[in-house]
């Protein structure tokens, strides 16, 4: 058992590790050109304080004294934000050092942990507590095999519709959208945003078409994931509803960072079996489940009122 569990975690470690060099090598490149992108940035910057003056009537001046202030500001609540970040640092390197510690101990006691669950329950309860184990299992197994494969895909797709339109940095963007795109609804957004930004200051000139075919490839992709890849590789095992979706996100978020935020998905799945196996919660597990159900009251009024209406 250790030796196997070992195996498991290097293999993920080494595929984490991949994908961090991967990125580090990406964004070394970017930041090679960090001089060009800022003296495109102050380019930028000019031609968008012309048409501040031109549409508002804001003088030049004034724009400078406006930013000008918020810099002082920001200097002002610098220390904070040093002190957050340290925070974080150290936050992000012991969960690095500790999360494989934990992982390889609720491995090793996988087997009382479930043994633990179902002698808490009474002997009546003891086929449904390991249902539900089961089936939480597969559900979250599924889940996180299903969303590395169709990460996968996303990146060629994007990194084949940026070497196309032929803009800079293909691969990188390509990158950043498909790990972004990972978080449900919110991801994709910041996604396309970012990758119009940095391709509209990364042009020499100001070429607003290349800007739009990259809004339009990231949305084309997304449409594919949307209603192809996530239905078949996925498949049906998460069926969460849109509006439960961004609260787990936010939630998850709020508790744990963008860890959390990845986890939301699978951890809602996984309630949601809880919730339809347990009589009293059942009503939890249809607020988040994706079915559409109908009241059967308004259907015999509608038809009432229009008897050749059809249901």
């Amino acid at each position: 058992r250790i030796a196997a569990i070992m195996v498991s975690l290097i293999l993920t470690l080494i595929v984490l590790a991949s994908i961090i060099y991967f990125m580090v090598d990406q964004i070394a490149g970017f930041f090679e050109d960090l001089p060009t992108i800022n003296k495109r940035l102050d380019e930028l910057s000019t031609i968008l304080q012309k048409w501040i003056r031109e549409t508002f009537n804001v003088t030049i001046r004034k724009q400078n004294q406006y930013w000008s202030d918020t810099l002082v500001k920001m200097r002002a609540s610098g220390t904070n934000i040093i002190g957050t970040t340290v925070v974080s640092l150290t936050q992000a390197i012991s969960y690095l050092v500790l999360l494989p510690i934990y992982t390889f101990l609720v491995l090793y006691y996988r087997d009382m942990i479930r043994k633990f669950l179902e002698e808490v329950f009474t002997d009546s309860k003891e086929s449904q507590v390991k249902d539900i184990l089961h089936e939480s299992q597969a559900v979250s197994q599924s889940y996180i095999l299903g969303l590395m494969i169709e990460m996968m895909l996303v990146f060629a797709l994007n990194a084949a519709g940026f070497l196309i339109i032929g803009i800079k940095y293909p691969i990188f963007l390509a990158l950043v959208a498909a790990l972004l795109n990972l978080i449900p609804y919110i991801g994709m957004l910041v996604a396309n945003i970012f990758c119009m930004v940095i391709t509209l200051i990364s042009c020499e000139v100001i070429l607003l078409g290349d800007v739009l075919w990259v809004g339009i490839v990231l949305a084309v992709v997304q449409f594919i994931d949307n209603n192809f890849l996530m239905p078949m590789i996925v498949g049906s095992k998460v069926r969460i509803n849109a509006l439960a979706t961004i609260v787990g996100v936010l939630v998850g978020g709020a508790l744990c960072g963008v860890p959390g935020m990845f986890l939301s998905i699978p951890g809602l799945a996984i309630l949601k079996v809880i919730f339809d196996r347990v009589t009293g919660l059942k009503p939890f597990g249809m607020l988040l489940g994706d079915e559409h159900f109908v009241d059967k009251r308004k259907k015999l009024r509608l038809k009432k009122i229009i008897p050749d209406a059809k249901s």
